[in-house]
């Protein structure tokens, strides 16, 4: 009797060390996990201040140019507009390098320093409704080119991305074009200082005339 309580007690103390070091193990990949978190940020300015961002949602608005319009006023209030995405492995963070404009004010920007997305498509120059899967090719062709060919961007730092969409619904796709615009622009550079704007169907109009004085 007193050899199987012994043998009872030993197969017990046994499955108490086991289950404790599962635990331990579970605990140390837990950890390991959260290190192994890669945080990454996108289009920020050096002197920025983290704490000035103002997360935006893409489904909270019923369309783009609300989207847009907010993006503005966040930028006029003299703070950072931005996407965060997440995923298992990271935490990427993507501001936006929207300005505030007063009314009537023009805005100078180079078309040949952009690279537009419309939609999910991509245009560049006179070239309209390039699929997406040909990101990396034309994003390098603009990124490699400093000021040889004349219609591509004049230098990495000048390029910029204008995002914009006209079809009610299609902007909800935002997110995942931010997560193939960046990842595709940091495989090509291992960069982050990638200028990305929101923009409407206004922003590259010119401003109407002034008003003659009477």
């Amino acid at each position: 009797m007193e050899n199987k309580f012994k043998i009872s007690f030993a197969v017990i103390l046994i499955l108490v060390i086991i289950g404790c070091q599962n635990i331990d193990k579970k605990e140390k990949e837990s950890v390991q996990k959260k290190v192994a978190l890669i945080q990454l940020e996108f289009g920020k300015w050096k002197t920025q201040n983290d704490s000035l961002g103002v997360e935006l949602d893409v489904n909270n608005f019923d369309n783009w140019f609300d989207l847009v319009n907010r993006t503005e006023k966040i930028v006029c209030n003299d703070s950072l507009p931005k996407i965060t995405l997440t995923t298992d492995s990271e935490i990427k963070t993507i501001y936006f390098r929207n300005t505030c404009l007063k009314e009537g004010s023009a805005r100078i920007i180079k078309a040949k320093n952009v690279i537009g997305i419309y939609n999910n498509t991509i245009n560049k120059n006179k070239e309209h409704g390039i699929p997406l899967d040909s990101l990396a090719s034309v994003l390098r062709k603009d990124i490699q080119n400093k000021g040889k060919n004349p219609e591509l961007s004049e230098s990495p730092e000048k390029l910029t991305i204008c995002i914009q969409y006209g079809d009610k619904n299609d902007f909800k796709n935002l997110p995942n074009i931010l997560k193939q615009l960046t990842a595709t622009y940091y495989r090509i550079t291992n960069r982050s200082d990638l200028k990305i704007l929101l923009v409407d169907e206004n922003y590259f109009n010119p401003p109407p005339p002034a008003k003659a004085k009477i």
